[in-house]
């Protein structure tokens, strides 16, 4: 055989400049070496899965497949198939939110919506107003689209709106983005007044608020305020929702509701995107939704997730050493936690590991500076009692480190 000569070292491809602006997300990493069999993980936003309605959602995939299989596996509109559409505004009516079909767009997940929206909202160099801490994925997000953050502060009523004024008065933001009620990392709720007072703002500056709320539906405790969108007579809410955290996230489904000349410039986003979301899921949800008591199946999932939320607060108060906060959330999956004066989360996540328990550092959920001694911990995806050993566990370890 003839020798070959070595292959010298390639060079790596080049990448696009704002590709140095989107960090890989810390949840994604983290889920990489805590979702292990025997590791108690409270890393990633979990729905339970033995909540999820399978055999319901097997039957209507059966279904759409015996009773109309080639329109279901053809493409399809990008706007989203018209009985899923129409599902979507009438029960967004039941919460004050009153949009025509036209105004609805599927798409592939929430997450889909705020990626759409900022492509076609926000050049380079555009300030987006955000809470901090935030939800991570959309900070990735408005990173790859070179936007540029003005951090508003937050506390256990949500976004702090003269905070957010501030920003304005210095420079108005092209968009506000926001997670209202059960906010991910928190789990706090806007108030009342802050939602008049947010909307006073932007309409008066005609700046675009996109309101995300995968969490909406799962309030066990307390009386739900209406959502920006319901609240809006000037046209400036852009509404995302999501089946991820009541039907299942597998499925890829969510929409998005706004003003019907931003809806038609994001649908042609979307034609650029993905063409469309998937034919079959959209078929098969609405199918779903034409029997299934979807209001019987959300009782369960709040009482279940009203129970392990309790669980990890009583939890943290009998595991956790003085000078511990976290929040008390009325829904959603998060409870977030600052521990004692210096102790940082990160430097704990390897001894949690070793310990088999598993959190979401902190620090990656701020668009500014990172405060360090602050973590997430998801509470949807364990029982009672697993979560009651898994924070002793983190309990220990916080210990440890104090002594």
């Amino acid at each position: 055989m003839l020798a070959t000569a070595p292959r010298p070292e390639l060079a790596p491809i080049r990448l696009a400049r704002r590709m140095a602006r989107m960090p890989p997300s810390a949840v994604r990493e983290i889920l990489k070496v805590a979702e292990q069999p025997d590791v108690l993980s409270f890393a990633g936003g979990l729905p339970a899965p033995e909540l999820f309605p399978v055999e319901a959602i097997a039957e209507a995939h059966a279904e759409v497949l015996a009773r109309e299989g080639r329109a279901a596996l053809q493409y399809s509109t990008t706007e989203g198939f018209g009985p899923l559409r129409e599902w979507v505004a009438a029960r967004l009516a039941r919460r004050g939110i009153r949009v025509g079909t036209d105004q609805v767009l599927i798409t592939n997940g929430s997450q889909q919506g705020i990626d759409l929206v900022a492509r076609v909202l926000l050049d380079p160099g555009d300030v987006v107003a955000v809470e901090s801490p935030s939800y991570l994925a959309a900070l990735q997000t408005f990173s790859g689209c070179e936007a540029t953050f003005a951090p508003v502060a937050s506390d256990d009523h949500g976004m702090d709106v003269d905070d957010l004024a501030r920003v304005f008065a210095a420079r108005p933001p092209r968009l506000v983005y926001l997670v209202p009620e059960f906010q991910n990392p928190k789990g706090t709720t806007l108030s009342r007044e802050r939602r008049t007072a947010l909307l006073q703002l932007c309409q008066a500056h005609r700046v675009p608020v996109l309101e995300d709320n995968p969490y909406g539906e799962l309030r066990f405790r307390g009386e739900a305020p209406p959502p920006l969108a319901a609240l809006d007579d000037a046209g400036v809410v852009i509404h995302l929702g999501t089946f991820s955290k009541t039907l299942a996230p597998g499925m890829r489904l969510g929409w998005l509701v706004g003003p019907r000349d931003l809806v038609r410039s994001i649908t042609i986003a979307k034609q650029a995107a993905d063409l469309h979301t998937a034919t079959l899921a959209q078929r098969a949800a609405a199918a779903l939704l034409a029997r299934f008591d979807y209001d019987a199946h959300l009782a369960v999932l709040r009482k279940t997730y009203g129970e392990r939320c309790v669980a990890m607060l009583d939890a943290l108060g009998r595991h956790l050493p003085a000078g511990t906060r976290w929040t008390r959330p009325d829904g959603g999956l998060f409870v977030w936690a600052e521990l004692p004066a210096g102790l940082r989360a990160d430097d704990l996540f390897a001894d949690a590991l070793r310990e088999k328990v598993a959190f979401v550092p902190g620090s990656a959920f701020f668009p500014d500076t990172p405060r360090y001694e602050t973590l997430r911990l998801n509470y949807s995806n364990r029982p009672p009692e697993l979560i009651e050993e898994g924070i002793a566990r983190l309990g220990r370890v916080v210990a440890r480190r104090l002594d």
